[in-house]
């Protein structure tokens, strides 16, 4: 493994991880979710042996919010710099993601695909919706965000105590309670959770804002863990109804990882290998992107 030091086009410093093959033109950058850190996602770890193993290139790709607060050194203003879940701004997933891509772009990568998990789903519809970026082949989306349910449990008396925070020239102030029950934020990053949607792109409900998704002229493959708890019982339902509103959803494959959750626990290895044989087949397609063209689609 090598650590990658990856600056963004403002200056902000990322860490990812490189497992390296040997000799390969195939990267998959797997963009993380909030607090999609090693250390609470460890299938990271199965993907990237499995793939590097196999003579796909694998970068673990952490944006700004993998950890709850991280301190770095801009690198255009060479001042120290306070990142994480506790201040993102949600319109910064974009050059989180573009700084990643110019990466692999420039190392050479003649077959960039673009995964990611959780909130980074979420991130990378936002980026796919705003940059049709010929140099991505495909995505993989693992267990999008469904930001609704998660900010359901937010209170009435939080929610005015964020407005109050902002109205008072205090968004860049701590919140007296955690958001969502575990995320310590400021009040202009909590607004953004519960009033914004710049990242509440996918939905249970057919009839919501899928305006996001609509616009992505992509294709790749969608998985999801049948246990997946954050889609009110449904999770088959909720990733075909974000397939349904993509441009080429007959393109894409649809995966269902069976009895497992959000973090694939106890299926690790059965993701990697999940992943390894999507990319396989596509190399084997040599990376079409055209619309209308056949894949092989796994029901579940």
């Amino acid at each position: 493994m090598k650590r990658l030091d990856i600056a963004t086009q403002s200056g902000t410093l990322l860490t990812g991880v490189l497992f390296p093959s040997t000799g390969t033109d195939t990267v998959v950058i797997a963009i993380t979710g909030v607090h999609g850190n090693f250390h609470s996602n460890p299938f990271y770890y199965n993907i990237g042996h499995t793939l590097s193993a196999s003579g796909i290139d694998f970068i673990y790709a952490q944006t700004r919010d993998a950890f709850g607060e991280d301190e770095i050194v801009n690198t255009i203003t060479g001042q120290k710099e306070s990142i994480g879940s506790f201040n993102e701004d949600f319109t910064k997933a974009e050059e989180d993601i573009a700084a990643y891509v110019d990466y692999a772009y420039h190392a050479g990568y003649k077959n960039i695909i673009l995964a990611a998990h959780s909130l980074g789903v979420n991130k990378a519809i936002y980026y796919l919706s705003r940059n049709n970026d010929a140099r991505i082949a495909k995505f993989i989306f693992l267990s999008p965000a469904n930001i609704k349910h998660l900010t359901s449990v937010v209170t009435q008396e939080q929610r005015q105590l964020v407005l109050k925070f902002r109205e008072q020239g205090m968004g860049q102030e701590m919140l007296p309670f955690p958001l969502l029950g575990w995320l310590p934020c400021v009040a202009d990053t909590a607004y953004q959770w519960l009033y914004t949607d710049i990242l509440d792109n996918v939905h249970v409900e057919a009839d919501q804002d899928f305006s996001q998704v609509e616009k992505i002229e992509h294709t790749g493959a969608l998985i999801i863990g049948t246990y997946d708890r954050f889609t009110y019982g449904d999770p088959s339902g909720f990733l075909r109804n974000i397939n349904d509103h993509m441009q080429f959803a007959h393109d894409n494959e649809l995966i269902f990882i069976e009895r497992t959750g959000h973090t694939y626990q106890g299926k690790e290895q059965e993701l990697a290998e999940s992943i390894l044989g999507l990319v396989l087949n596509w190399h084997n397609e040599s990376f079409a992107k055209e619309p209308g063209r056949a894949v092989h689609r796994i029901q579940g």
